[in-house]
């Protein structure tokens, strides 16, 4: 390659497409890999002379984190003053670990992986549904611990088959979770900012929060995480709901007021939880381990190769594309005003 071609930068784990960012690079751009260990080395090698000076997209998966932290105000401001960074195709659909505001800003574009996610996420938030409404993860705990079923009360569970999925927030993960449990049937209604003119005849729309938490059996969380979202489900949506429903939440842990959660599971209000984020994550509330009716998993919803792989592929043609075309794909909402 020349040296006069661009340069880009891999900034956190490329686990699955090395031979497809070799070939969709190839005569494109010079690929770099952020080797730094920590925050200090990376804004260094930005500057003038750095090992990083000069990229003008950056791929960015969340694992870049563990070492140079999130991409806050001070890292987007020094992407800036590099005066050559124009996008970040961000490896995930969430992307809250990244200023995009500051990003507006500063000119600089953002984008995600959406769709490629979506199976793998509904899938996973299927399984919270199935297993809250039937005790399946309690009952694997009683076999694993030699009592066999005789803790487990039938009469906490619930077939699937006819009760009401209350679903927050019909994006594709949403939408897709609706088909998917459709096939019981469950009755599946639903609350967005807008109408989805792509719901099926046979999701209802329900025009507020409060109403979509009165009719769920169980609510599921499909929201991205933003200011105007942070404890969006809290105190007043979750004593609306019905006494024994179920919450389930694939989206981010901060969507839901977690203490008011816990209040509610510790009264009987909620009968279970299913959740795969947490608000500190890593670290997992104790008192959510206190109900072993919990379904409680370790953020594992796109954990496969398949989804992983895709989603690699897809913020990598992200990138590609805007150095070929002058425009990517997948431009976050928050930027889309710019165009």
């Amino acid at each position: 390659m020349s040296s006069r071609q661009p340069r880009i930068l891999i900034c956190g784990n490329l686990v699955w497409a090395h031979e497809d960012a070799r070939q969709l690079f190839d005569g494109l751009a010079d690929i770099v890999v952020m080797d730094s260990p920590n925050r200090p080395d990376f804004l260094a090698g930005l500057k003038t002379g750095g090992r990083y000076h000069g990229i003008v997209g950056i791929y960015r998966h969340n694992t870049s984190a563990d070492h140079i932290g999130v991409f806050d105000e001070e890292i987007i401001d020094a992407l800036a003053e590099t005066g050559t960074v124009q996008w970040i195709a961000h490896n995930g659909a969430g992307y809250d670990q990244i200023d995009v505001l500051r990003c507006a800003k500063k000119g600089i574009s953002v984008s995600n992986t959406p769709g490629a996610v979506d199976d793998a996420t509904a899938t996973t938030a299927l399984y919270l549904v199935i297993s809250c409404l039937r005790n399946y993860a309690w009952a694997e705990q009683s076999l694993r611990q030699g009592t066999f079923k005789s803790v487990l009360n039938p009469g906490r569970a619930h077939d699937v088959t006819g009760r009401t999925l209350g679903i927050l927030g019909l994006g594709g993960i949403g939408l897709r979770l609706a088909h998917l449990v459709h096939a019981f049937p469950m009755r599946v209604v639903y609350y967005s900012r807008n109408k989805s003119a792509n719901a099926p005849e046979w999701c209802e729309y329900i025009d507020s929060l409060e109403g979509l938490c009165r009719e769920s059996d169980v609510l599921s969380v499909h929201v991205p995480l933003r200011n105007e979202t942070v404890h969006l489900v809290g105190e007043k949506e979750i004593r609306t709901m019905k006494k024994g429903s179920i919450i389930v939440n694939t989206a981010r842990g901060k969507v839901i007021d977690e203490e008011a959660m816990i209040r509610a599971l510790a009264d009987g209000h909620l009968s279970s939880v299913g959740l795969d984020v947490y608000p500190n994550e890593p670290f997992i509330n104790p008192r959510l381990l206190e109900f072993p009716q919990n379904v409680l998993l370790p953020h594992m919803g796109t954990e496969n190769q398949d989804s992983q792989r895709h989603m690699e592929v897809r913020a990598l043609t992200n990138l590609r594309d805007f150095l070929r075309d002058g425009q990517g794909n997948d431009l976050i909402p928050e930027l889309r005003s710019r165009l």
